[in-house]
C-alpha cells in the first residue's frame, strides 16, 4: 500500500480507485486542506473513486471545508470509521451539512466493515 504525506494528514492508496485518509491529531481542516485532499485524489486515483476516512485522531472541519469535501464529482462513496462518540457526532454533522450528497457517505465503527462496503459487498 503506497502512502503519501499531506501537510496535515497521511493518505494511503489501497487500490487504484480507493484511498484511506488519516488526519493528524488536533487539526482543523479548512478549504485549502480540502483542496489538497482533492488534488491528491485526482492525481493518484482513477475516477470514479472512493474515500475511506479513518477518524482515529481527534480533529475538526471548518464549515466551508465540510461543505466542500464531498463536492468533488469524482468521489462516488465515502466511508467514515469512527472510534468515539465525538467522532460519530462529527461524521453525522458532515452528513447533515452535505444535504443530497449525504447518500454517498456511510459511517462505520469497524475498519473491515467500511472496506467491505467500499468494495461493494
Amino acid at each position: 500500500m503506497k502512502s503519501c504525506k499531506l501537510s496535515f494528514a497521511t493518505a494511503y492508496i489501497i487500490r487504484n480507485n480507493l484511498a484511506e485518509l488519516i488526519v493528524n491529531e488536533g487539526i482543523e481542516v479548512d478549504e485549502v486542506m480540502v483542496d489538497e485532499i482533492h488534488d491528491f485524489l485526482l492525481t493518484n486515483l482513477e475516477a470514479p473513486f472512493s474515500l475511506f476516512v479513518n477518524k482515529k485522531h481527534s480533529y475538526s472541519y471548518t464549515f466551508q471545508a465540510q461543505r466542500k469535501i464531498v463536492s468533488l464529482d469524482e468521489i462516488s462513496t465515502i466511508a467514515i470509521v469512527v472510534t468515539s462518540s465525538g467522532a460519530l457526532m462529527s461524521a453525522e454533522m458532515l452528513m447533515n451539512i452535505s444535504g443530497d450528497l449525504a447518500q454517498k457517505i456511510k459511517v462505520f465503527q469497524e475498519r473491515e466493515e467500511a472496506l467491505t462496503w467500499l468494495n461493494g459487498g
